[in-house]
Order: structure tokens, then sequence, then C-alpha cells
């Protein structure tokens, strides 16, 4: 195929699905993968209505640790690599750490975390290879906060998938990898079903609308960022203020302001 591919995980639904559409726009074939195999072919049908590229749907279950390789095959089956990779696939774990199963938690720390990196790895060598690649880490601006009581795993994660795509990024600068980027995206909130799907829509419904954005911006500023090369974007300018802040404010008024939101917009049950 003349046209280049990216794989987006977690593609079914919000800022997943508005980065295939986005790709697409762009005359990039889009592989879709998340666990539900309806959302993803009624996405993919639609991206190729509209934007007459090839949309290719491969549910999988990131949870499962054979998931990143399956994916890979499939796509290696259709004689299809990996131009530019989304690791968006993630989801908030409701409750405490003492209320939720080491089961819980590890699959947690699969999806967003091990399953990403290891995607990463198995397709820079094709990258390297070809002398173009693109990898979008979709972290958060939690990453930049003090840690919060409930989503204990979450700001951590996300803080890694932060050094992680700067480390990435820099190791390809310096190995002469001119066209080979890594970005983390680190969003705010932004309208999406991840709130509906972990429990907490009444909670975040409480916030002021300013501190919320669309995806359709979010995900832009995410492809420009790696397209230059940058290796961390916090897309919108209320989350480049809150970015600034977490960084300058001393350490202990920032874990006490921390610690007072999250009373209001975290499940502890």
């Amino acid at each position: 195929m003349d046209r280049r591919l990216c794989l987006i995980t977690g593609a079914s639904a919000g800022i997943g699905a508005e980065f295939a559409r986005q790709y697409a726009a762009l005359g990039w074939d889009v592989a879709l993968t998340a666990r539900r195999a309806d959302r993803l072919e009624a996405l993919a049908a639609e991206i190729e209505e509209k934007y007459k590229v090839t949309a290719i749907v491969i549910a999988e279950d990131l949870a499962k640790k054979s998931a990143p390789v399956k994916i890979l095959d499939a796509l290696a089956e259709k004689g299809r690599h990996v131009d530019a990779l989304v690791n968006n696939a993630g989801y908030g774990l409701p409750g405490t750490f003492f209320s939720t199963s080491w089961k819980d938690q590890g699959d947690f720390l699969q999806v967003l975390y091990v399953a990403p990196i290891e995607l990463a790895h198995r397709v820079l060598p094709g990258m390297t290879e070809r002398g173009y690649g693109r990898i979008i880490n979709v972290a958060s601006l939690a990453g930049y906060a003090a840690g919060s009581a409930g989503h204990t795993l979450y700001a951590s994660v996300k803080a890694g998938l932060i050094k992680f795509s700067e480390s990435l990024n820099a190791e390809c600068e310096t190995l002469g990898h001119d066209d080979i980027h890594c970005t983390a995206l680190c969003p705010g909130f932004t309208w999406s079903e991840f709130h509906d799907a972990n429990g907490t829509r009444e909670q975040t419904n409480k916030m002021p609308k300013w501190m919320w954005m669309a995806a359709e911006p979010v995900v832009r500023q995410g492809i420009e960022a790696v397209n230059r090369g940058q290796p961390v974007v916090v897309p919108g300018l209320v989350n480049k203020g809150m970015a600034t802040l977490t960084r300058i404010m001393p350490e202990p008024l920032g874990r006490a302001m921390v610690r007072s939101q999250g009373r209001r917009f975290r499940k502890m049950e």
C-alpha cells in the first residue's frame, strides 16, 4: 500500500475515535483496536465511506499479555506495518487501592503502561528501518499533579508515560533518527465516555465548563506536536496554565490542593 498506516488503541470512542478520524482525514489508513468489535466496525465503516481510506478492525483486550503481539501479527498477515502508533487505550479504576483487587490493579497497569511500551518497542525496529515513525502516548495532565486518594495508580502511570516519551524522543534525536518522533499528549478534562465508564460522571459534572475541552482540538494538537518532534504537549490554555502552576507551586501546597479537590471528584468507596 502507498498510504501510511496509523495503529490506534482504544479506538472505539472518545479521543481514540477522534485520532482515527483525523489521521484518516490526512489520507492515512488506520488500524483500530479495542475490545468492542461492534463499535470498531461502525467506526471503520464511517471512516472508509467518508475518507476513502482503509480501516482495519482488530478486536483485542490489552489486559491480556498476548494482545500486543496478536495485534501486530494481524497487521503483518495483511501485509501492513505501523507508521504511526497512538497509545490511547485507558480507563480510570474507581475506588481506593485498599478496596480494589490486585487483578484489577494488574490489568490497569497492563493496559495503561506495559502494553503501550511493548507496542512502541515492537514497532520501532520497522520505523528505524524505513526512516519514519510517529508515536503518541496519551498521558494526562494528572501526570504533572500530586498524587491523590482514589484512582491510586492513575497519576503515577501517566507520569511514567510522560518520562518514557521524553526519553524515547531524546534517544531518536541522539541516534540520528531525525524523522522518528515520540510525544506524550497530556490532556486535562476532555469530553468523552471516560467518566461514564468509570462511574464518576456525577462527580465530574460538578466541575466548571471552562475546565473541559472537546476531543477534536486535543487530538489535532497532539498530531501537530509529534510531527514537530515535540516530546510533550499540553493542549489548551487552561491546561497549560495548570501544568505550569503544578511545576512552580510548593509541593506541600500542591498536595493540599489535590487532597481538597479529590474529596469532591473521586469515588472513595
